[in-house]
């Protein structure tokens, strides 16, 4: 059986940088797999995110994209495109994301990481909650992982029915 792993990273006290939590967050409430995802609340811990580099056979990393482009847009990044994208490291947790596959290149057995990512509008304000653009966005976000994990033969079962508004309150509760 494959170890997957979604882990949401970023800042829920920055606004849109949360995205990835929040979103970790909503598919851990709403939905259940087979065979079993193990989904993390990466936050901000960065390194201590390596284990899951290294330990399971697909990772899904789901944070905000700093790059030029129209804010919302979503991409699906392999780990082999991402170690070359270097427009993507502006804030401290993409570039320690992109320093752990970078060491993780060392190693023979690490996983198959790729970035589920969203150009945010404001990562720099003091807010909880997301921009109006990534709010949205978000369903089709999630959809993006839900396909993501469909392909490597995840079945992914609605089971619950909280919204994002319920997402960012509980998120800034924990």
């Amino acid at each position: 059986m494959k170890k997957i792993a979604v882990i949401g990273v970023g800042n829920i006290l920055f606004c849109d940088d949360g995205v990835g939590v929040i979103a970790a967050d909503y598919l851990r409430q709403n939905f259940s797999f087979e065979p079993g995802v193990e989904i993390v609340d990466g936050g901000t811990l960065g390194f201590g995110l390596f284990e899951y580099f290294m330990e399971y056979e697909h990772v899904l990393v789901l944070d905000t994209l700093s790059m030029d482009d129209e804010v919302g847009t979503i991409y699906k990044i392999p780990s082999k495109e991402l170690l070359g994208l270097g427009g993507y490291k502006k804030t401290a947790h993409e570039v320690e994301v992109v320093q752990m596959l970078e060491i993780c290149e060392l190693y023979e057995t690490k996983a198959e990481v790729t970035l589920i990512g969203i150009v945010a509008e404001d990562i720099n304000s003091a807010k909880i909650g997301l921009s109006e653009v990534l709010r949205s966005r978000f369903e089709l976000f999630i959809k993006t992982v839900i396909d993501a994990l469909e392909v490597l033969g995840v079945v992914v079962i609605k089971r619950g029915d909280f919204s994002i508004d319920d997402q960012i309150s509980m998120s800034y509760l924990k």
